[in-house]
């Protein structure tokens, strides 16, 4: 039976790989060429924070100067939006188009739903046109220290652009994925708390669980308000067994499947260092002083790092 589904899953991942080779050959050798001159072309097509779609293009010379255009977004025969765009012309004497979509609902943008959106220009004078706005080149991931976001940080739900077979500029959104998203944390001399949003999932009694090698710590969360939990971290159970001890935190619950407390609605490369929070020297009921330093990973995921202070072990 393993066999049978390994040969299925290269089969799978085989036929996957052929068919995005031959929509890309598909698209840059037929499509693209034949429409050029069709439709507006997308010079600078971004998503920015996670869910504002920033829009720039030219329009072909047969759409001359509107009056005013709005930019359309829809799927399927029900499924439509519009929002104003801003047409002007150029010192070269081209006409070009700004356009700024704000998306869900939750921070007043659009209200659209999981799918795939269609991106369509309609230019309005004596007479009403529409354009589609070509996607000649998809976006290009940039350098530096911050990255491109494809998920809201406050919804968590993820948009990015996209284009079909035929070169058409779309926006496609998905929904959350479930995540324990780490809103607050507070450390002080007495201890340690966190608090998290739960997203893309519900939980109903959910319980953090602090793991270290073999070593396992339930503790209860505190429900503060809408989806958001709160959890103080059993540092007087933590007692040092090495130097060093990392202890990892997860979210657990009978309805769904364990997460990872984490900060991952962000646009940092290297959370690890722009995150950082200071360490400082905590007095558990019951233990010896030790330095408790609450830090992300690389990939986002929330641990606590407890150590010996330098002058524990030390004779006098």
């Amino acid at each position: 039976m393993t066999s049978v589904r390994y040969r299925l899953g290269r089969l799978r991942r085989a036929f996957i790989t052929w068919a995005v080779v031959r929509r890309a050959w598909l698209m840059q050798s037929f499509f693209l060429p034949v429409r050029r001159n069709s439709g507006a072309q997308l010079r600078y097509a971004a998503l920015l924070d996670g869910q504002t779609v920033n829009l720039h293009a030219v329009l072909p010379a047969s759409a001359g100067v509107p009056r005013e255009a709005e930019l359309e977004l829809r799927r399927g025969l029900r499924g439509r939006h519009r929002v104003p765009a801003r047409v002007y012309q150029d010192r070269d004497g081209s006409v070009l188009m700004d356009a700024v979509v704000l998306l869900g609902d939750e921070v007043g943008g659009l209200p659209i739903e999981t799918g795939r959106w269609k991106l369509r220009l309609l230019l309005h004078d004596r007479r009403s046109q529409r354009l589609p706005l070509l996607l000649l080149e998809p976006p290009v991931p940039y350098g530096g220290p911050t990255k491109p976001m494809h998920a809201s940080p406050i919804t968590g739900d993820r948009h990015r652009i996209g284009r079909t077979v035929t070169g058409n500029a779309r926006v496609v959104s998905a929904e959350a994925r479930p995540a324990a998203e780490i809103t607050r944390v507070d450390l002080s001399h007495t201890g340690l708390v966190v608090d998290i949003r739960v997203l893309g999932t519900e939980v109903t009694e959910p319980w953090a669980e602090f793991k270290e090698k073999r070593r396992r710590i339930q503790m209860p969360l505190d429900r503060i308000g809408p989806a958001t939990w709160r959890v103080a971290v059993p540092l007087e159970q933590m007692r040092l067994r090495r130097g060093v001890d990392h202890w990892d935190v997860v979210l657990c619950d009978s309805e769904v499947r364990p997460m990872r407390f984490g900060r991952r609605l962000h646009d940092v490369r290297n959370p690890l260092r722009v995150f950082a929070i200071k360490e400082t020297v905590v007095a558990p009921r019951g233990l010896d002083p030790m330095i408790v330093h609450p830090r992300y990973t690389a990939a986002g995921n929330f641990r606590v790092t407890c150590s010996r202070m330098p002058e524990a072990g030390r004779s006098d």
